[in-house]
């Protein structure tokens, strides 16, 4: 038999993954009808049906299940081939599809994925800045950067770089209003809320969340930081917001005992047996880029509280 027996599997198996024909069509950028033909000349070489198809949703079949955990291995170990041979030639080349968060994205991924970029012409890169957390598998991305503390266990994570979270209030603020001794005192302060509901910290070894009230609001970092600085009220930032303000004492560091545990900014991409070059060799770029940022050097790290 020929090569022609391997035509169909990418489809069918984006089809399973994405849930649609649509969806499949979308991850391998051909026309749902492409993928729709080599699906059902998949199913004529096998004499077998491998998906129920209705106006609303596309299932497997028995025969689709068994069929499906044999093709997962099958294309893995396909692709691993070609990598392995592909990886002779290090240089990363193909499309290289990622998301990051809007506002730590523009700041401080971007710029050193233009560098990677500017190194490597012959890569093609499709960032996807959102706030949203995305399906990587499904929605076809080879890698994500995301912050804080990781849910996925279905993902594998590279830590790129520390992520300390600071409560902190302008000394003008302070000087009005008084300064929290305890977390229950937060209750009594105007906080100034940004993308998170629920800020973090640390209680008797344990980690504890507190609902923040306040009259301002922002899912911007740099914004929620802007009004700090004014002295609008109290917020909770990461420190490459806050690092510098603090330094230069125009902000001050409250409650420090109950700062949670550093979380961290992660890499993560799915669990694959073999990382891409491509991959690999960028969260090695992001990890030094990030490094060597102001933001995370220790020399530049804030003073003791006042």
């Amino acid at each position: 038999m020929g090569s022609e027996r391997w035509d169909g599997l990418d489809e069918f198996v984006a089809v399973v993954e994405t849930g649609s024909f649509l969806g499949a069509a979308g991850r391998l950028r051909v026309s749902s009808s492409h993928v729709s033909r080599q699906v059902a000349r998949l199913e004529d070489r096998l004499q077998a049906q491998l998906l129920y198809r209705t106006t609303r949703r596309v299932s497997m079949t028995e025969a689709g299940q068994a069929f499906y955990v044999r093709c997962q291995r099958l294309i893995e170990e396909r692709d691993q081939a070609f990598q392995a041979v592909s990886d002779l030639n290090s240089a990363p080349t193909g499309l290289l599809r990622m998301t990051a968060a809007v506002a730590y994205g523009e700041r401080f991924i971007v710029p050193l994925v233009n560098d990677f970029m500017a190194a490597h012409p012959q890569l093609r890169v499709e960032i996807e800045l959102t706030n949203r957390l995305l399906d990587l598998v499904h929605e076809g991305f080879d890698l994500a950067i995301r912050l804080g503390r990781l849910t996925d266990s279905s993902l594998v994570a590279t830590r790129l770089a520390p992520r300390a979270m600071h409560l902190c209030a302008a000394p003008e603020y302070l000087a009005r209003y008084g300064r929290p001794h305890t977390l229950s005192e937060l209750a009594h302060h105007n906080c100034l809320i940004g993308t998170s509901d629920v800020w973090t910290f640390q209680l008797d070894n344990r980690e504890h969340g507190v609902r923040p009230t306040g009259n301002w609001r922002c899912n911007s970092g740099e914004a929620v930081l802007d009004a700090t600085l004014r002295g609008f009220g109290i917020s909770q930032l990461p420190d490459y917001y806050v690092r510098e303000p603090l330094r230069q004492g125009r902000l001050v560091s409250l409650l420090e005992a109950n700062q949670p545990p550093n979380t961290a900014v992660w890499a993560v991409y799915p669990r694959r047996r073999l990382l891409s070059a491509k991959v690999a060799q960028l969260i090695e770029a992001l990890k030094h880029g990030l490094a060597a940022r102001p933001e995370y050097r220790p020399d530049t790290a804030p003073p003791d509280s006042l």
